[in-house]
Formats: structure tokens, sequence, C-alpha cells
């Protein structure tokens, strides 16, 4: 049977249980930590981040997928001390996170480029799969992540997006996708995705649950990608009532075989002013679907079987690495041009 890696360790797939795939524990830039935050608590920010964890395995959540990956400033040792103390499995995540541009540290070495070489993040996402985090003591990544906002495929977004795809392809990790909805790039992900040999059926494509253009889900689910409807509390971006109304609408259609759910909550992110993100988005917590939506759900007389097939299967298939078609090791690099080499 395989396993599934955690931050403390490896567990059976069985023991996933009722998953909330797409979360994060902390965002926290150690720049902007270090620069910005100088009244930071790290003793205490873990010690809160345990008490809201701790919330979790009473409302019946036994797994949590926390999505940060470096461009959010992952810290897994943090982590892995909160995920300690806490009776919850915590999954963590190797990729890169930008809506634009890649870190100077990788404009001039790669593919094709000054300091030609194979692609150094696709070799880097493969080690946190496979051999451990630098400097964790030795946890390994669970699920590949990668970005396509409204800025669309940028050079940078192709370049790591290309290579998370070798590195999925290499491996059989499933790849989560931060996609924009309005934008439809969802398509474009499973495009790019596709061209470097990763099946759409191993693809999250999160934030799906921002919009309520049934087509485009349902186009996306049809080539056989998840849907994460992942944003339930986040009614800045859209009401909760629509959010409910696509939901329904998708499980009348027959997707719920197709469907994660989530909250894209945390216990501390430098993205926003805690006081002000209360007061705009009060209800953006990790206890959205347990105390919210499954409630509703069953309100309109969605069974337990279904909500199951969401929490438990759906992730526990997603989970589940696809070591049989994964490739014996890195594929032929594609060459992406994503900055000019540097002058003598």
């Amino acid at each position: 049977m395989q396993t599934i890696n955690t931050a403390t360790g490896p567990i059976a797939a069985v023991e996933l249980g009722a998953v909330l795939t797409h979360e994060h524990v902390f965002v926290l830039n150690e720049d902007y930590r270090l620069n910005f935050l100088p009244d930071w608590n790290e003793d205490e920010q873990v010690d809160r981040a345990v008490a809201r964890l701790s919330e979790l395995a009473a409302l019946g959540i036994d797994s949590l997928v926390d999505v940060s990956v470096p461009g959010m400033g992952r810290n897994v040792g943090r982590v892995r001390r909160v995920a300690e103390q806490v009776d919850l499995n915590v999954l963590v995540s190797t990729g890169f996170f930008t809506y634009n541009d890649l870190p100077l540290q990788f404009h001039y070495t790669g593919p094709g480029l000054g300091y030609d070489s194979p692609e150094p993040l696709a070799e880097a996402f493969i080690r946190d799969l496979t051999e451990g985090i630098p400097n964790s003591g030795g946890i390994k990544a669970a699920v590949l992540v990668c970005v396509i906002e409204a800025e669309g495929l940028t050079p940078g977004v192709e370049r790591i997006m290309r290579a998370t795809g070798q590195a999925a392809a290499a491996t059989g990790a499933p790849v989560v996708v931060h996609t924009n909805p309005h934008t439809r790039s969802g398509l474009v992900a499973q495009r790019i995705l596709g061209e470097e040999g990763v099946d759409p059926g191993r693809l999250l494509i999160a934030h799906s649950g921002d919009t309520g253009d049934l087509d485009y889900l349902q186009h996306l689910a049809d080539a056989g990608s998840t849907l994460g409807l992942d944003r339930f509390g986040v009614e800045l971006l859209l009401p909760h009532e629509t959010r409910m109304a696509t939901l329904l609408a998708l499980l009348e259609a027959g997707y719920a075989d197709r469907i994660a759910l989530s909250q894209s909550a945390f216990c501390y992110s430098d993205w926003f002013d805690p006081v002000k993100r209360a007061q705009v988005t009060p209800n953006w917590n990790y206890r959205q679907i347990s105390e919210r939506v499954i409630p509703e759900l069953r309100a309109h007389g969605v069974g337990d079987d279904v909500i199951d097939t969401m929490l438990v299967a759906v992730p526990k298939r997603l989970l589940t690495w696809d070591t049989r078609t994964a490739d014996a090791g890195l594929p032929a690099p594609i060459s992406v041009n994503s900055g000019p080499s540097p002058e003598n």
C-alpha cells in the first residue's frame, strides 16, 4: 500500500480520512518578517496555529494540505512544530508561487540561458518530493504547486509550470494549480502541463469556486481534472450563496467525483493586515466546510455518501501518487527564455 508524506512522516493512504485539500498554515516571507515585522514572536505564533488547527479534528477533519511553497515563504520546520502538536495530518508542498516573474536567482541559470544547465526548478521539486526538503530533517513534499493568475502565461509562469510538469511526470505526484477562473486559466494549465506529460486527472484546478461559469468548470472536469472549490468564506471574491449554488449545480450534474472542498485559510499571512481582513472577510477561516457548507448540503438533500466522496475519496485518489506513469528521470528540458543572459 502506498504511503503519503506528511510533515511528521509517512502515513498509509487510508489514514488520510477527510481532507481539506487547499489550505495554508503560514504565509510568511522571511525577508518581510525580518524587515517589516519587528514584533513577530515565533513561539506565540506556533501556539496560535496549534490552537486553530486543533479545532479541525473535533470538526471531523483528519488531514490538511498546506499548499504554501517558495514564493510564499515556505518554512516546513515551523509547520512541523505545529503538526507535531495536533491530531491532524499536515501535508506539505513543493513548487514556486509567482503571478509573473521568477526571482533573479533563476534568471540566468537553466536550459538555453547564460549558464546553460538542466532545469534547476524541476531538479529542486523532484528532490523535495523524493529525497526531502533541505534543512527540514527529511520532510518530503506530497504535492506540487504552480500558479497561473490574471497575468496569464508570462515567461516566468510558463517556466515554472513546465518544470512542475516535468517533476510530476518524473514522480507521479499530483499538481495543485492556483488559477483565475475569470480568465479561464485552468484550461491553459491543462494544456501546458499536458505537454509535459501530466494527465489532467492528476490536476487539482484550485480556486475554481470563484466563478459560477458552469460551462468552464464542466469543461475542466470532463477532461478529468478535480475542481478545487476552496475559497468558502472569501465572500469578497464571490458571495457564499453563489458558491453554494455552483456546488449544488455541479453535484446535480454528477460531478461529485471531480470536486474537492476547502477554504484556502491560514493561521498567519503577511499578505493581509489581520484587523482589516477580519473586517472585510469575517468568515474566512478553517471552519466553513464543516460548520457551514456541509450542513447546507444536507439541508438540500445531499447525502453523506456524496459529501464523503468530496472530502475523502477524491483527495485520496488525487494525493496517491501515480507511480505507474512516473518517468525514471527528468524529461528532456524545454528552453523557456525568462530573461537576458548576463553581460560580461
